[in-house]
This record gives structure tokens, C-alpha cells and sequence, in this order.
């Protein structure tokens, strides 16, 4: 089995949806056997500085021709173009979601990333994506050849069976859960308006995710206070595993108004623990929320959201039903380990002629 570096960065154990990939990712093909190493690259990217670009370009160009290199799409689709030809490593891109779908770029810095990233799949041998979705778009936008494409769908770690009962309700006023980092394209400010507009149902709503762009915990704050509802939204910041699993398990639940998913892990952690979902049609929630377990509405909807959020938390029966079958497609997911195979695949693929 070929050895093979994975190159993240800043700091792999952040807490997000794409590092939780990647980490999960290198240690499940060292399990496998697969010798990894770990290339840091600057924590800046995708906007690093002149002195940031050239050190992440010298660790790139360091790495040998034998050791095929997977590199994580916040930076791969950033990197200079003129230079990622020059990288002797056969490369395998990760690309979680294309740069220029984030929320709220200038359309000049849009138009910059889509060209970067364009043209450094080019030179990817193989590409790994999370999602069909996100094959769609390269396939479609990106110009990327599909059969060069490998869907690497996250895997999910099942809770521990001793430590849970499933068929234990939770108790009180029903728990409203939202787990994405503090960022616009997550959509927290949607979801508070539309907890405005269910105030008068009995509720308390948790929003657990890692502050991440520079004021917006403030903005959700003022949000919240201004809607009166300081006492009933907790914006719980980050939170423990432990404590993250315990509010999963108190949930009634899961709803996240987000702007854009290129898969979207904290999807697969609520129906793993049975609970129905609110959220939108837009990326690839459609394909990651099975219909029977969510209820999707438009993004950027807040009157839309309420009416979804309102319909779980008046009729018990709909609750139940989409719990269960919430549970049942969270029964059926596929591990870590399979997410390593497929990228496994795609090294191998890479080094035996960047076909």
C-alpha cells in the first residue's frame, strides 16, 4: 500500500464540518495501514498573503513524486495556478464545496476563486468530493471529467448503544438543536427570525457551533435580543463532544436555516439520533435529508422555516413518524471506514498514471 501525505490548513483538529472530514479521513487510512503524513499548510487560506502562498507552495513542492498528495479544497482551489503545475506530487483535491459558493464573497473575489479553482482541478489526477451534488457542480461549472471524480460520502460514528435509549422521549419543553460553526452561510439569523414567528409554541432552541467570522456571534446576540427571546436561545458557542452528545440526545429537533451545504456532517449526526430535521433545499441537503425524516424549505424563508418548525411542534404524530424515520436512514449510513476505502481508491488511481 503507497504512503501518501494529506495536506490541511491551519489546524486539522478545528472544529467544522471539512476538518472534521480530513481528520477522520487520516485516521482511517492510517488504520488502514496507508503510512500518512500530515502537511500543515498556512491557516489563511483561501486568502493567504504573498509570504503564506509561497510557504504553502514549498511544502507542496517539496513533497515527492512518489507520494501521491490529497489536498483540502480551502486551500487547493486558492493555490497559485501557475505554480500547482509544478508540483511533482501526483495530487488528489478534496473539495468539500467549490470556494466561490461561499456566502457573502464580492462577485470580484467569486469570479477570482471560481477561476483559481478551475484551473488547479485541471491538474488534480483525481478529485474527492462528499457528495453526488458536489460532483454535479464540478462536472457541470468546473469542466472536471466525472470519471476522475470520487463520491466519498462522511461517515458517521453510531452512538453508543449501551449509553441511549432511543425510545425514551425527551422530557419538557421540546429542545430545538442547531449545529453549524457561527458563519452567514449557516443561516442562524434566519432561524432566529423564524423562532420569532413560533414564539407563542412552547420551545427552547440550543445553537452549538464554533464562532468563525469576526462578529457575527455579536450580530446573532443582538439578533436574539432585539426578538425578546433571550431567555428560550442559548448561542452556546462551542461545546464539548460530551455535551454536544447530551443536547443530540435531549433534542426534539434538528433544524439549521443554511445557505449552502456541500454535504452537511451535523445532518447525519441528528438522524443517527432519531431526530427530524428542518432545513433547506439548496446544495446537497436534498440528497443528504431524506424526505420522510425532513421537512426542506427555501433558504432565506424565515416565514417558510416557522411553518415547517410550527408543524413539528403542534402535532406530536408528524414528530414521531419523521423521529423513526429519521432513525431508520441513520441506522443505514455508511462508516468512516468506507469514506478511507473510496479515498484509498482515488491515491492509488492517482499514483498509477494521474488518469
Amino acid at each position: 500500500m503507497i504512503a501518501a501525505a494529506l495536506a490541511v490548513p491551519g489546524d486539522i483538529n478545528t472544529v467544522t464540518g471539512g476538518y472534521i472530514y480530513d481528520r477522520r479521513l487520516l485516521e482511517e487510512l492510517r488504520a488502514a495501514g496507508r503510512g500518512m503524513q500530515l502537511v500543515t499548510l498556512p491557516d489563511s487560506f483561501p486568502f493567504p498573503s504573498p509570504q503564506e502562498m509561497d510557504a504553502a507552495m514549498q511544502a507542496l513542492l517539496a513533497l515527492p513524486e512518489t507520494c501521491p498528495v490529497i489536498i483540502d479544497g480551502l486551500a487547493f482551489g486558492a493555490l497559485d495556478p501557475a505554480r500547482v503545475g509544478l508540483i511533482k506530487a501526483p495530487i488528489v483535491a478534496l473539495v468539500h464545496h467549490p470556494l466561490a459558493l461561499e456566502s457573502g464573497l464580492p462577485q470580484d473575489v467569486q469570479d477570482h476563486l471560481w477561476r483559481t479553482e478551475r484551473d488547479n482541478l485541471r491538474h488534480a489526477a483525481q478529485i474527492i468530493v462528499p457528495s453526488p451534488h458536489t460532483r454535479e457542480i464540478l462536472s457541470e461549472r468546473y469542466d472536471v471529467p466525472a470519471a476522475r471524480i470520487h463520491v466519498a460520502l462522511p461517515g458517521i460514528d453510531l452512538p453508543v448503544p449501551d449509553t441511549w435509549d432511543a425510545t425514551v422521549a425527551p422530557q419538557g419543553a421540546p429542545l430545538i438543536l442547531s449545529v453549524g460553526i457561527l458563519h452567514p452561510r449557516k443561516g442562524h439569523d434566519v432561524l432566529i427570525d423564524a423562532l420569532a414567528l413560533v414564539a407563542d409554541q412552547e420551545w427552547h432552541a440550543e445553537i452549538v457551533g464554533n464562532p468563525w467570522e469576526k462578529g457575527h456571534y455579536d450580530a446573532l446576540q443582538d439578533r436574539i435580543r432585539q426578538a425578546g427571546l433571550s431567555g428560550r436561545i442559548n448561542l452556546a458557542g462551542r461545546v464539548s463532544d460530551e455535551a454536544l452528545e447530551q443536547l443530540y440526545r435531549r433534542a426534539s429537533i434538528f433544524a439549521l436555516a443554511t445557505r449552502y451545504e456541500g454535504y452537511g456532517i451535523v445532518f447525519n449526526e441528528a438522524l443517527v439520533h432519531g431526530l427530524p430535521i428542518v432545513s433547506c433545499r439548496t446544495g446537497a441537503v436534498p440528497d443528504t435529508v431524506p424526505a420522510a425524516a425532513g421537512l426542506l424549505v427555501a433558504r432565506d424563508d424565515a416565514t417558510a422555516f416557522a411553518g415547517a418548525l410550527r408543524a413539528l411542534l403542534t402535532d406530536q404524530t408528524l414528530r414521531t413518524d419523521m423521529a423513526e424515520a429519521a432513525r431508520q436512514a441513520g441506522a443505514r449510513l455508511s462508516s468512516w471506514g468506507e469514506t478511507a476505502r473510496i479515498a484509498g481508491f482515488a491515491l492509488d488511481a492517482a499514483m498509477a498514471g494521474r488518469t
